[in-house]
């Protein structure tokens, strides 16, 4: 862990997963499924809170209904019809909202962060996945195929979508060379089941069934 601090949000989905553990899964002790944005800060160490109710981030809350609400009716009343005129708006209410309703926090303390020298933040903060390595070594992800180009000893792998766009391949924090192909090489075939039905079954004379 990195940091030591928490953050207060709601349940919206993307800071609190809404997959839900099977009772097999409780009872085998499974850990409950995270979100990628809870998964990221508690590899950080940061602690995510979430709140039960509106009420519980009611200063927040007031303020989205105010922009929500009454924002709309002060611009109605100016007859503002463009973006450009309400961004000028925004810039004379929002200075008065702030002064009217802001509270100082109890502390000013900074609570950002200097990252270590050397601190690949990227590798934490991305969408990452787990992938099946089939027997030709390939892997398939958001309906793409990818040729991994090293030999791989395990049948798990990570796949880690960045921020920038790139997408690494990762097996205990090295990654993987790979290539996107098209199509699946020879080493690997699928025997497809007849979907022609079976014939019926018809018991015999002497079954139960027809006594």
């Amino acid at each position: 862990m990195l940091f030591r601090s928490s953050v207060y949000l709601d349940r919206h989905t993307t800071y609190k997963s809404t997959k839900r553990l099977t009772p097999e899964e409780e009872l085998q002790g499974i850990e409950e499924p995270l979100s990628q944005f809870e998964r990221a800060l508690g590899e950080l160490g940061v602690e995510v809170i979430h709140a039960w109710s509106p009420q519980a981030k009611g200063r927040v809350e007031r303020l989205f209904g105010v922009l929500q609400d009454r924002l709309i009716k002060e611009m109605r009343l100016r007859e503002i019809k463009t973006k450009e005129e309400a961004n000028e708006f925004l810039r004379w209410y929002l200075p008065r909202y702030n002064k009217r309703f802001r509270v100082s926090p109890t502390s000013k303390a900074d609570m950002h962060v200097k990252l270590p020298r050397h601190f690949d933040l990227d590798k934490y903060l991305c969408v990452r996945t787990t992938r099946t390595v089939r027997n030709d070594n390939t892997i398939a992800c958001n309906g793409k195929l990818y040729q991994i180009e090293e030999k791989v000893r395990t049948r798990k792998v990570t796949v880690q979508e960045r921020l920038n766009g790139s997408m690494h391949i990762v097996v205990d924090s090295k990654s993987l060379k790979y290539k996107e192909i098209t199509e699946r090489s020879g080493k690997e075939t699928t025997t497809k089941r007849s979907s022609k039905p079976g014939k019926p079954y018809v018991p015999p004379k002497d079954h139960p069934w027809r006594r």
